[in-house]
């Protein structure tokens, strides 16, 4: 079964129902994993989106703040939540679709402004986060499972629009991305979008102070699509819809997208 998974940090999934049943009309992914939905789970416009097909959800929802939701056209059932550093907030879901295949979807905390757990609470709450789910993953079987989401970390060098300038900026330092990699070592999952674009520079996020983000393009790549290996040769097509951050109210995050021949 092939399917296509695309993950997209919304951004307040009520304020951009139009927008998400856009992408489900012009890009139809089978699976599509959003953060930040800043809604009780009772309150997101599912009847909307299984107008076209999303027949299934699984989601964590929060009252104006984070939130986590699947919705597939595959069936799908719930695999579980976890609560990473016993914050209380809504950052994880995991669904599994009728293939067998578990999909995490992640949204990890932004980490504040400051750099230093000392100084600000936030930071040290991501660090302790991306630790928690570095220990969760070590202590499963992991196996045929995808992790997506807003992990909050650009960790490559062209990954950012200016590496020296972003290397004490919260989501490039070294102490995020060296958690990150612990995370992905866990269960050695593999990074499907570095897989299939190994070269060059790829954003999915541009920040909304930017006058003309288009043309400035200070983008990082916050939004990733990882698989273990058992299955991460299956994936290919893997693409950013760039186009989606110019849209009318748009994320200031894009959908990123992965397809998989399972």
């Amino acid at each position: 079964m092939a399917f296509t998974l695309a993950t997209w940090n919304i951004n307040s999934v009520r304020l951009r129902e139009a927008l998400v049943t856009r992408l489900m009309t012009e890009d139809a992914p089978d699976v599509l994993c959003l953060q930040e939905c800043k809604s009780p789970v009772d309150k997101i416009p599912f009847e909307a989106f299984q107008a076209l097909g999303y027949t299934h959800m699984v989601a964590r929802g929060q009252k104006g703040y984070n939130g986590v939701a699947i919705f597939s056209k595959i069936p799908m059932v719930e695999a579980g939540a976890e609560d990473f550093a016993a914050l209380g907030h809504a950052r994880h879901i995991a669904g599994r679709l009728e293939n067998g295949v578990t999909v995490h979807n992640f949204y990890v905390p932004a980490g504040g402004d400051i750099a230093d757990r000392e100084a600000n609470e936030k930071f040290g709450q991501k660090l302790d986060f991306l630790a928690e789910m570095r220990d969760y993953f070590r202590g499963a079987k992991t196996e045929k499972s995808i992790l997506v989401g807003d992990l909050n970390i650009a960790p490559r060098e062209d990954d950012v629009w200016d590496h020296k300038k972003l290397l004490k900026v919260v989501s490039h330092t070294p102490i995020e991305v060296k958690k990150l990699a612990e995370v992905q070592e866990s269960a050695a999952w593999v990074d499907i979008t570095r897989q299939d674009m190994p070269e060059g520079r790829v954003y999915s996020w541009w920040s909304y102070r930017s006058a003309d983000w288009d043309a400035a393009d200070k983008g990082r790549r916050l939004d990733h699509v990882w698989a273990t290996p058992d299955i991460s040769n299956a994936a290919h097509s893997s693409r950013i819809r760039r186009e989606t951050r110019g849209w009318e109210g748009p994320s200031d995050h894009a959908p990123v997208f992965a397809t998989f021949d399972l």
